[in-house]
């Protein structure tokens, strides 16, 4: 298995015999270095895509459609592009399991907003979301764009992931501390790897308050752009 981080809350995990984009953003992209999408993208098999801000679907859809790949996700969203784009795609919804080349992925809630822009301003695309996504006794936790939310308590209890991906800059979604909160109340991860930080200076700069606010003995990376992550 390999986690590599994306920039900001972009990843490629690879994972049993899927491949699988999470909210890839690459143009205009602070983090990401331009010129290597084709090694972000190299052998994909699927995008997933959390919600529709431009900061996690700008590059799905044009990705999923140049790579002959399904674009995954929330029912509303999906088909939306698949109307604009001709994308193939996996649409389901929360609770809802599906299987990618032997990958587990079953949608959770989230607690943001969801939208694509419109020529009137945005327009309402769906219901932001999170995945659970199992595979190879590994069992990772993506909470896409999100605050503390009570439905941590059952996700963590029913799912028991032991990696944890979590959108941690604040602004948009829970800072650091509060996602360290959230770990040591809801969770027993073993890792714990932050994004949605760094890319702008409103954005946290480090993870250091999630790091001090975590139980001993959890790891927090903090990931370096197209190097994986040592889990």
């Amino acid at each position: 298995m390999k986690i590599i981080w994306l920039g900001h809350s972009g990843f490629r995990i690879e994972i049993e015999q899927a491949v699988l984009l999470i909210d890839p953003w690459f143009t205009g992209n602070p983090m990401f270095p331009q010129g290597r999408e084709d090694e972000a993208i190299r052998g994909a098999t699927h995008v997933l895509l959390t919600h529709g801000h431009g900061d996690h679907a700008g590059n799905a859809a044009a990705t999923a459609k140049a790579q002959g790949i399904p674009l995954v996700g929330i029912y509303d969203l999906v088909t939306w592009y698949q109307a604009r784009e001709g994308v193939e795609i996996i649409g389901f919804n929360k609770g809802g399991t599906v299987s990618l080349n032997g990958a587990k992925v079953t949608m959770v809630n989230a607690c943001h907003s969801s939208s694509v822009a419109g020529p009137d301003g945005p327009i309402a695309a769906g219901s932001e979301a999170g995945f659970m996504i199992s595979g190879e006794d590994h069992t990772i936790y993506v909470s896409g764009d999100t605050d503390i939310m009570a439905d941590m308590a059952w996700m963590g209890e029913l799912h028991n992931p032991d990696i944890g991906i979590l959108s941690a800059g604040g602004h948009f979604t829970m800072d650091m501390a509060r996602a360290a909160f959230a770990a040591r109340k809801y969770f027993n991860f073993r890792t714990i790897i932050p994004c949605h930080y760094r890319t702008f200076p409103l954005l946290e700069q480090t993870a250091d308050a999630l790091r001090a606010g975590v139980p001993p003995g959890v790891r927090v990376i903090e990931p370096q752009v197209l190097e994986p992550a040592a889990i």
